[in-house]
């Protein structure tokens, strides 16, 4: 198929628009419901909301149905593209993020900021800065003609990288920023969504696979549960904005600043990975999908996390909301430059 009549999924494609929707949606709930949507705040386990939970496990459960840890043994047949991908997403990325996030919360926008609002916002932009993507980068990699087995590679081994460097990363750079750090909340969050799920869908795939065989696995299965995460993503919305609506209707303003900071550390990643790809010499199909996946976010994690450690009402909440808003459009963009600048590579 050429490039050119590749197309989204009707859910991915406008998925800016049904976050926009659940925006208006949620201020409405939140604003009729009044007091009484406090109920379900207190529904919670360890500082962990069960409601908002439930949500995003079904989220990220479908996502980690397409990993495929089988495919970790084809590292060695070309390690220069995955060694590049882990050196931008874990020794690079979250460390930009949280230094643009420093500079523009905390410093820029210190006029229009308090100083709790701005650690607030600081600890959300280092929440999606240390989540890499593991699901929609499956997207972009199709969509910029990228290799979808060696894409599959570098999400395989981010998922397992999560596992072992989130906490770390998230815990040093909200200590650098004097951010109080709950660390068995921040534990048992990668425990809820990312273990349980990462090992429920290895072994839903690995028995899928030994019934049903791959193709069906592929073209049948996984299929039918896009609908679901979707639909768990935008519901998670809802409650989000109905708590925060009250702040967005009296500051609509911090949508902006808040966007203005996650917009410049996406391109500056792409630029670096993309161009740095070229300079070690990964080809094309390799490079496109790794500068997606240092680019985009595994938001939905970073929601989760945000809501678990700060709560749903927090600013670092919004900053991770915020950052589903602007994926889609901003990740069309360098799909389209990609596209582009094949014929150069």
């Amino acid at each position: 198929m050429a490039n050119s009549e590749k197309r989204m999924d009707f859910f991915e494609r406008f998925l800016t628009v049904w976050v926009l929707l659940c925006i208006a949606i949620g201020i409405g709930v939140g604003w009729l419901a009044g007091d009484s949507i406090q109920v379900i705040s207190d529904w919670e386990i360890y500082r962990v909301n069960i409601p908002v939970a439930i949500l995003i496990w079904l989220m990220i459960y479908p996502m980690m149905l397409q990993v495929d840890f089988a495919s970790l043994k084809e590292i060695g047949k070309s390690p220069k593209g995955v060694v590049w991908t882990v050196i931008i997403n874990w020794a690079i990325k979250p460390f930009t993020m949280a230094f643009f996030a420093w500079i523009f919360f905390d410093k820029l926008y210190a006029a229009w900021l308090s100083p709790e609002l701005a650690d607030q916002y600081i600890a959300g932009a280092i929440l999606l800065g240390a989540a890499p993507c593991t699901a929609m980068v499956f997207v972009w990699s199709y969509l910029s003609d990228g290799d979808p087995n060696y894409t599959l590679v570098q999400v395989s081994v981010n998922d397992i990288l999560i596992l072992i460097l989130f906490i770390p990363i998230v815990g040093l750079l909200l200590g650098i920023t004097d951010i109080s750090i709950p660390w068995e909340t921040l534990a048992a969050s990668v425990i809820v969504f990312v273990v349980i799920p990462l090992v429920a869908g290895y072994l839903t795939h690995k028995i899928a696979i030994s019934r049903k065989g791959k193709e069906w696995y592929t073209g049948t299965f996984l299929p039918r549960f896009k609908p679901l995460s979707v639909s768990a993503l935008l519901v998670t919305l809802v409650l989000l904005f109905a708590y925060q609506g009250e702040r967005i209707i009296a500051q609509p303003v911090d949508i902006l600043l808040i966007a203005v900071p996650l917009l410049i550390q996406t391109y500056f990643i792409f630029v670096i990975a993309w161009y740095g790809g070229k300079w070690i010499g990964l080809p094309y199909q390799v490079c496109a999908p790794g500068s997606m996946i240092g680019a985009s976010n595994f938001f939905e994690l970073a929601v989760a996390v945000a809501i678990a450690l700060f709560g749903l009402q927090s600013g670092a909440a919004l900053v991770t909301v915020v950052g589903v808003l602007i994926e889609v459009p901003v990740m069309l963009s360098l799909v389209r430059f990609a596209n582009r600048s094949r014929a150069g590579y």
